[in-house]
């Protein structure tokens, strides 16, 4: 739960003007801020501009600059339009006079409409499937140091790879990962911050999917990985602390681009949100 309460914390950005919002990073050895960080507060920013009845359909991002996650993130948003059915805002994230990640966000009111889907994989439920403080000693064992941190470490998400089979050094050609998500503790009941949750754990191990095909992982020291763009839809209500299953392919990398996607289905197999990807993938000359 302190996790959940760490993340709650920093999703609750301070307002300093009509317009402008400050956020704070949790004090970690990270040397960069996480980027669904970034994503979460700049859609908290933009959805406080908006009318509580209209919810996000839709954002784009784009990270611009590695976050400095020893000072503040200022957030100006910019409220390009207000219209009959759709709004849109414009979030500028600034650190050291420069913006560091820029997102157009559009917010709907609820409509009926058509309706649906593609259909959830067919994977093993999360009861089934070890987190990381419960995978067995022998497999932390056999893995990198730096992923039996990620894995060890206490976090405000859990993650249950359903391939976790690719961290213990075992290759595969299908490129695609499915991993179960949920928060680590309750959340309140107020859909945006369960929406704002999301846009936070979705830019978690999406990049890594475009690795797949060539038998690599982003821990791995020689590579150098950053997230570039982040879009994410949402579709359907959900609740970010129940499972949820974050089933992710990669159709191409080129350009040391890696290009990622995913689908986000409740455990009844409702499918509640699309992200898509690109990120920077090099291997280090100095390795």
């Amino acid at each position: 739960m302190s996790a959940v309460t760490d993340l709650l914390a920093i999703l609750d950005l301070e307002q300093l003007e009509v317009n402008l919002f400050r956020g704070r990073s949790p004090q970690s050895r990270w040397q960069r801020v996480f980027g669904g960080q970034v994503i979460g507060q700049a859609l908290v920013a933009a959805s406080r501009t908006v009318d509580p009845e209209r919810r996000p359909h839709s954002l784009h991002a784009y990270f611009l600059l590695g976050g400095d996650p020893k000072v503040p993130i200022i957030y100006d948003v910019d409220r390009i339009r207000d219209g009959k059915s759709f709004t849109t805002r414009r979030v500028v994230a600034i650190q050291h006079g420069q913006p560091i990640f820029s997102m157009s966000a559009s917010f709907h009111v609820e409509e009926a409409g058509f309706d649906h889907q593609s259909a959830m994989p067919d994977v093993p439920p999360p009861e089934k499937l070890p987190s990381g403080p419960e995978l067995p000693a022998a497999a932390l064992a056999t893995m990198p140091e730096v992923v039996r941190r990620f894995f060890e470490q206490e976090r405000p998400v859990e993650l249950k790879p359903v391939e976790i089979e690719r961290y213990l050094g075992k290759s595969t050609q299908d490129p695609r990962f499915h991993i179960w998500i949920r928060t680590t503790g309750p959340l309140p009941d107020d859909p945006s911050i369960h929406q704002c949750v999301l846009a936070y754990a979705s830019d978690m191990m999406l990049l890594d999917t475009s690795l797949i095909p060539h038998g690599r992982t982003v821990f791995d020291r020689r590579i150098m990985a950053a997230s570039l763009d982040h879009a994410l839809w949402f579709h359907r209500p959900f609740r970010a602390d129940e499972w949820l299953l974050y089933a992710q392919d990669t159709p191409s990398a080129s350009g040391s681009r890696g290009f990622s996607r995913g689908l986000i289905f409740k455990r009844d197999g409702t499918l509640v949100a699309s992200v898509a990807q690109e990120g920077l993938l090099r291997e280090r000359r100095d390795a």
